[in-house]
């Protein structure tokens, strides 16, 4: 490779262009440097050999009297290619502005924010406004329901007004809202809420030119609801938001709701399984606090009435099918007892289970609920069933006692007919042939046999009657009183009755004096 020497002429002072401000020549076209590279060395340059691939390209040296270079035709064209390109290069990038930050264009340096608007002056209105999303669930265990809902609020601070050509609003998201001031309103009664981040957080800054302010967020709470269940399952409930400023008097920050009534709004598809929305409506009132003062506090109303159709299928009809199977136990033999006793204890047992079932789904209150009253009114019909068979088991066997007693003395009389010698308290009477079946069958009851007989076929001659008169006319009449205790098949044919129609009876009680029943319970509970 050969280098060639050449000297350059000082270039004038006229024609500093690298030493200028990049600043102050940002709107004209930049001189391009040369289209090959080179390094001072004192008063020298440097440059590589033109290549041998080019042998016609003519060698220049700089003229020392007119201080500028002979350059090739080829090479300026190529200079001024070069320079063309870079030229619109630093025209696209001179366009660039610098633009401004948030901070400076809302002036939050200059302004202290921890204060709120109108520091030392009358209270901020703050307005609010609430869109409920969904109304996620209702627990009667722990006494609370869920909610997810956007929650907005409205304010005027001047500290955040800007000039604006457009009059438009800035929209900005959650992280511009740790850098300004913004109520503290909360959740009264509150257990557990949050604001939903997925995919970030779910928070809405817009700002006005004038200095108004609109803060969003979408906020999921859950919040205590004090259900009241003497009518339970035919209930209805009344549930209660509450928002409120947690650390400004009415003295400081004013809450109102923006719109009236119609500063809440809902979604016509919300629906829950158990209960039927009725209404939503808002309120709001004064809180006050012994040691801080008195609190402006918004309500958000909303009335639950709870579906029965779910209740009917889970809890009355099971109830009401044991009672009645309980009934079958009448129609059964009375000496059938493994059939009777089994069926009573099963239905006992499964009534247990279905109030065990349905006391497990509710909170552990201290008064009587609607269904407490019509699932053990059943359960002791059921019971009553089982002692019902157990009072008619041991008359029968009382009874048949009896009746073999009364057999074995029978026996024992026909075998010693016709001395009546040990009857000392006893009349014998004796119908000799000429009796008929009419006077034979008048002395049911009393205890006859026959004297002599010739023929087993033909009627006996006489009979003997022996009429006891042991027993009083006062214990004749209490046989007669108890004759149909002593009957177990009249007490069960009466039960087939009596059972039914006060069942039948009460339900007709229940379901149409539900209503004066509940509040009865009510005063009861509050006494």
């Amino acid at each position: 490779m050969h280098l060639v020497l050449m000297l350059r002429a000082p270039e004038p002072e006229t024609a500093p262009l690298e030493a200028e401000d990049q600043s102050e020549r940002a709107s004209d076209f930049p001189i391009p440097s040369p289209p090959h590279s080179s390094r001072r060395t004192g008063s020298s340059v440097l440059r590589p050999a033109l290549s041998p691939l080019a042998p016609d390209r003519k060698m220049f040296l700089s003229d020392p009297a007119r201080g500028v270079q002979e350059t090739p035709e080829s090479e300026k064209a190529l200079v001024r290619a070069s320079g063309g390109s870079q030229a619109r290069h630093k025209v696209a990038d001179g366009t660039k502005s610098k633009k401004l930050k948030t901070s400076h264009l809302l002036r939050i340096d200059e302004h202290d924010f921890t204060m709120r608007p109108a520091f030392a002056g009358p209270a901020v209105p703050v307005g609010v406004d609430v869109q409920v999303e969904s109304l996620d669930s209702i627990s009667e265990v722990d006494m609370d329901f869920t909610m997810t809902l956007y929650l907005r609020h409205y304010w005027k601070d001047e500290r955040l007004a800007f000039p604006s050509t457009t009059n438009k609003s800035m929209t900005f998201d959650g992280r511009l809202v740790k850098k300004i001031w913004v109520p503290d309103v909360f959740f009264v009664h509150s257990k557990r809420s949050f604001i939903h981040d997925t995919t970030t957080e779910n928070i809405m800054l817009r700002v006005f030119p004038d200095g108004h302010v609109l803060y969003s967020l979408r906020v999921t709470v859950t919040a205590a609801c004090n259900m009241d269940f003497s009518r339970f399952p035919l209930d209805s409930q009344t549930c209660t938001l509450e928002l409120e400023s947690y650390a400004y008097t009415d003295e400081d920050l004013m809450l109102y709701w923006k719109s009236g009534d119609e500063s809440l709004s809902t979604d016509d598809r919300i629906s829950l399984s158990q209960f039927l929305i009725q209404k939503f409506h808002t309120s709001s009132r004064l809180a006050f606090y012994s040691s801080t003062g008195w609190y402006n506090r918004l309500y958000i109303n909303f009335t639950l009435r709870r579906h029965i159709f779910f209740f009917l299928l889970q809890t009355y009809f099971p109830a009401t099918l044991m009672v009645m199977l309980s009934w079958v136990s009448f129609w059964i033999d009375r000496r059938a007892v493994p059939a009777r006793v089994s069926l009573g204890i099963t239905t006992v047992l499964t009534m247990s289970t279905i109030i065990t079932g349905v006391n497990a789904s509710m909170p552990r209150v201290s008064y009587i609920k609607a269904v407490d009253i019509y699932l053990w009114v059943s359960f002791v019909f059921v019971f009553l069933s089982v002692l019902e068979y157990a009072a008619v088991n041991y008359l029968t066997t009382v009874r048949d006692g009896k009746d073999r007693k009364l057999r074995e003395k029978a026996r024992e009389q026909s075998q010693n007919l016709p001395c009546t010698c040990g009857m000392s308290h006893g009349r014998t009477m004796m119908l000799d042939g000429t009796y008929s079946e009419a006077d034979a069958n008048s002395l049911a009851g009393y205890t006859r046999g026959s004297m002599a007989a010739d023929d087993a076929s033909e009627k006996p001659e006489r009979i003997v009657v022996h009429l006891s008169l042991d027993n009083e006319p006062t214990e004749t009449k209490k046989k007669k009183g108890f004759r149909i205790i002593q009957n177990t098949h009249a007490i069960d044919t009466s039960s087939r009755m009596i059972f039914p129609g006060a069942y039948i009876l009460f339900n007709l009680i229940y379901w149409c004096g539900s209503t004066s029943l509940a509040v009865k319970l009510k005063n009861i509970r509050d006494f």
